[in-house]
């Protein structure tokens, strides 16, 4: 059994204990909390734990409500020790092994989450909300066919739950099933007809030829008091489609109050962000590197950084045509490694007391806990592509770490790259990149640091630009294959064939052949982008390169 990760041990309890019912108030108590969670009340619905346990420590319920809110607040590790008491309570609890699974995979923890996902195949006892969590956890390990079949069973046994329906149908999308997932996402927009999710993904399945969901979702948005996540949703289905019909103006406008809303729901701390790039430039010197003894040796890694919507999944499906590599998706382990060595204790993903720290952790160590942790995860293949973009912060010390790994870096035009990712809705991975000025600025933080890591440590990573790649596929498409001293492959030509999953944003659009049409496509909104554009320039980017 996995221990509750908090260092708290529970109290023993006697078996007289452990049996001893609930009382009929703490019944009530507990219906009044979980009824005030499904309500957003938070608050109250913690005041009612502290009633229950402090009556009765033992009562599995109420630590699993404990976990619930906990997930609602986004406290990950407050929630893996409340369900971590609940599977000591009762180990046969597979909705609190299901949702442990989970917890452990978002933190990075892919060893963890398969001991814990195994508990809950165990005792699973064919309730759909675990039958969807299982299904869930298998799709963040990379096996999207085995997700699939989990989902799908919950979906058997509550074919009109909404979310199991959604879950079903972007696992499809991600499998290239786009057929399939149209027919689910049809059948829970008749069950409810506003669900701003499923038009968003609906939006996002083709382009679009016909104004039919456009108008549906212009009376969408006009929707009173619709949640800005909501209108998040459905403000970019809308411009996604409005772009696909060439209503440029019309597009750019729902973008923006998509951004708007989407902004309101999340924190972005630029000063912080500041103050980490700085402390990555004073940190990481060619003396620094030099001084470092020898890092784990393996040649498996290949590492895709730069910014997202650059290009970065097209470089990885060309590269994982090849026989000999394998695609693990887009990986937190590097970085979670990083912050076990250090035992970080901050709240926030990236800091400059992190990189601070970094810089002391042995190297070797470094290396063998980032492959140790990706086991799962890499295939059966020599070689696995990483391309979590924002791995290019840590380039020094992927460069410590594994010395003998590759790095491709991926570059495009500035304007094209920020513009790309403010049309984007993500989770919750790029919080600067709904306001026009924060993403350029971040945007220019990021191609100085490049330029840095460029000159201190030259040639010790391979820099390919989306343009000349989409332009002419061939030769860049061979440079790849030549740096990482593979074999050619004609197979690398016809990535968009491949049936592997993708579970990225470009999803849909690299199941196409490589093609020019998003080169320049911020000139379309040149007008409503000059926000965007000046502040570039007075980071001094040049915008006119591609």
């Amino acid at each position: 059994m996995l221990d509750d990760d908090g260092g708290r041990k529970n109290k023993k309890m006697s078996k007289k204990e452990y049996i001893r019912p609930a009382a009929p108030w703490m019944q009530d108590t507990l219906k009044e909390g979980f009824t005030l969670l499904a309500r957003g009340k938070v608050n109250e619905a913690s005041a009612c734990c502290k009633r229950l346990l402090g009556a009765k420590p033992d009562l599995v319920e109420a630590h699993f409500l404990v976990g619930l809110i906990a997930l609602e607040m986004k406290q990950t590790w407050t929630a893996v020790r409340a369900f971590g008491s609940v599977t000591k309570l009762r180990p046969d609890h597979g909705a609190a092994w299901a949702n442990l699974a989970r917890l452990f995979m978002s933190a990075g923890q892919p060893g963890r989450a398969d001991l814990a996902l195994v508990e809950a195949v165990k005792h699973c006892d064919d309730n759909p909300v675990v039958l969807d969590l299982i299904g869930t956890v298998h799709g963040q390990l990379g096996d999207q066919e085995e997700a699939s079949a989990w989902i799908g069973k919950a979906v058997q046994k509550d074919p009109e739950h909404v979310p199991f329906l959604v879950n079903l149908a972007t696992n499809h999308m991600f499998l290239g099933k786009l057929d399939e997932a149209e027919v689910l996402l049809r059948q829970i927009l008749k069950l409810h007809p506003d669900n701003p999710n499923a038009h968003w993904i609906l939006s996002n399945l083709r382009k679009a030829e016909t104004r039919d969901h456009v108008d549906v979702l212009k009376d969408l948005v006009q929707k009173e008091n619709l949640h800005p996540q909501a209108l998040a949703f459905v403000s970019y289905g809308l411009g996604k489609e409005l772009e696909d019909l060439e209503e440029w103006d019309e597009a750019f406008d729902a973008f923006a109050r998509g951004a708007s809303a989407r902004r309101t729901t999340l924190e972005f701390d630029e000063d912080a962000e500041i103050e980490m790039f700085d402390a990555l430039e004073a940190t990481y010197t060619t003396e620094w590197l030099s001084e470092q003894p020898a890092g784990f040796d393996t040649e498996s890694p290949i590492f895709i950084v730069g910014q997202p919507r650059t290009g970065t999944t097209l470089v990885e499906r060309i590269i994982t045509s090849h026989s000999q590599v394998h695609s693990a998706g887009e990986l937190q382990q590097f970085a979670t490694s990083l912050r076990r060595l250090t035992d970080y204790q901050g709240q926030k993903r990236f800091s400059a007391k992190l990189v601070e720290e970094g810089a002391l952790v042995d190297g070797a160590n470094l290396g063998k806990a980032y492959m140790v942790t990706t086991e799962k995860l890499r295939g059966d293949t020599p070689r696995f592509v990483d391309k979590l973009p924002s791995n290019f912060l840590y380039i020094p010390l992927i460069l410590k770490a594994l010395p003998n790994a590759k790095i491709i870096h991926l570059q495009r035009n500035p304007m094209d790259a920020c513009f790309s990712s403010f049309k984007q809705l993500f989770a919750d991975a790029y919080p600067h990149s709904y306001d026009q000025a924060e993403m350029a600025r971040h945007h220019a933080r990021y191609v100085h640091l490049m330029a840095i890591w460029r000159e201190r440590f030259p040639g010790r990573f391979f820099d390919i630009s989306y343009e000349d790649t989409a332009r002419d596929l061939e030769p860049n498409a061979r440079a790849l294959i030549n740096y990482l001293e593979l074999p050619w492959e004609d197979a690398c030509l016809e990535f968009y064939k491949q049936n592997a999953a993708v579970t990225t944003a470009s999803a849909v659009q690299v199941r196409q052949p490589a093609h020019t049409r998003s080169i320049g496509r911020w000139r379309r909104y040149e007008s409503q982008l000059a926000v965007m554009r000046a502040t570039l320039e007075q980071q001094r980017v040049p915008v006119d390169v591609d």
